[in-house]
């Protein structure tokens, strides 16, 4: 597997990033390992879990399933959301922040924590004091590198600012949304990213499994997959519109064509793209790790790249489209 950078450090990454998010939901102990596994003997050697998935669970078992192998990994947890029921447990607050990297650091049976990511933005608290804890984080020895995940452009930019202006630690990397049918970071998130040298790690790049091939215009959607198997509304239930099924519809094509499938040709869009460092993939089984593996290692031809590009085309708005008439 291709190795990069994570953003302006020495560290190296995988092309691919192993997701624990099913690990304790739709993955028993047995399978994660079985995954895991698998995935680091493939040179994988990126895996990203969060401390609110299952509640810690997915920590646990990420620990429990590396243990022996931990050198070799390049391990990121998240901090920010809900972990009780007090008024403190939640947000980016010095005291939450110094609370939750001990329980993470004890679930995953671990000294240290590769890279630790803010998991969303958090308006109750002054960013000066989310960034210096994460600065003495590092400073400790407790976290190698931090980043952040589902920032809007202008808190990127102010973080990346305080950080330079107090010399404390920056952000390394940004983890957001991306995929054929969700390209909205390209109006500002990944032009800053390219420009300040972060790594972009991007979730959800099968769109919630709209790009897998498994959904089609006019049917219900199957048991046995993410939007079958729930009864309440899931994120990208609002992405089920003419433009996305347009794009599905590209993708096949296109998967045909090579003899490929629907979700490889997806990945493999995304883990190409300019300033994209590790598209980070979520699996529920080994059969379906093996599928998404299948998704490097080659590269799709110009004519399907714009293909792909046409078919997934979003409107820019202002003030991006009055520059590119401005520069014409």
């Amino acid at each position: 597997m291709e190795m990069r950078a994570l953003g302006r450090t020495g560290t190296r990454v995988s092309e691919l990033c192993l997701g624990a998010m099913t690990f304790g939901r739709e993955a028993d102990e047995a399978t994660s390992k079985a995954i895991v596994d698998r995935f680091l003997d493939a040179g994988g050697n990126f895996v990203d879990t969060a401390n609110v998935y299952s509640l810690g669970v997915s920590e646990e078992i990420t620990g429990r399933v590396l243990a022996g192998r931990r050198d070799d990994v390049v391990l990121a947890t998240k901090v920010r959301f809900t972990m009780g029921d007090g008024p403190n447990d939640v947000g980016l607050s010095r005291r939450h922040i110094r609370m939750n990297v001990e329980a993470s650091l004890r679930r995953l049976g671990t000294d240290w924590i590769d890279l630790y990511q803010v998991h969303c933005w958090d308006n109750h608290t002054p960013l000066e004091e989310t960034i210096s804890t994460l600065d003495d984080l590092v400073h400790e020895g407790k976290v190698r590198y931090v980043g952040a995940s589902n920032y809007a452009a202008w808190q990127l930019a102010k973080a990346l600012g305080i950080a330079a202006l107090r010399n404390w630690e920056p952000f390394v990397s940004l983890q957001p949304e991306y995929s054929l049918v969700t390209r909205d970071i390209e109006r500002e998130l990944l032009p800053l990213c390219r420009d300040a040298g972060l790594a972009v790690l991007p979730w959800s790049p099968l769109a919630g499994g709209i790009l897998s091939g498994k959904y089609h215009q006019g049917q219900d959607l199957p048991k046995g997959t993410r939007g079958g198997d729930t009864e309440e509304p899931i994120t990208f239930t609002y992405r089920l519109d003419d433009r996305a099924w347009r794009i599905v519809d590209a993708v096949r094509t296109v998967a045909d064509e090579i003899g490929k499938t629907p979700a490889q040709v997806a990945l493999n869009w995304l883990a190409y793209r300019p300033g994209i460092t590790s598209p980070i993939i979520g699996v529920r089984n080994l059969g379906q790790l093996e599928a998404n593996l299948g998704a490097i290692g080659w590269r799709l031809e110009d004519e399907q790249l714009k293909a792909l590009l046409w078919a997934s085309a979003f409107p820019r708005g202002y003030p991006y489209d009055f520059i590119e008439y401005a520069d014409s």
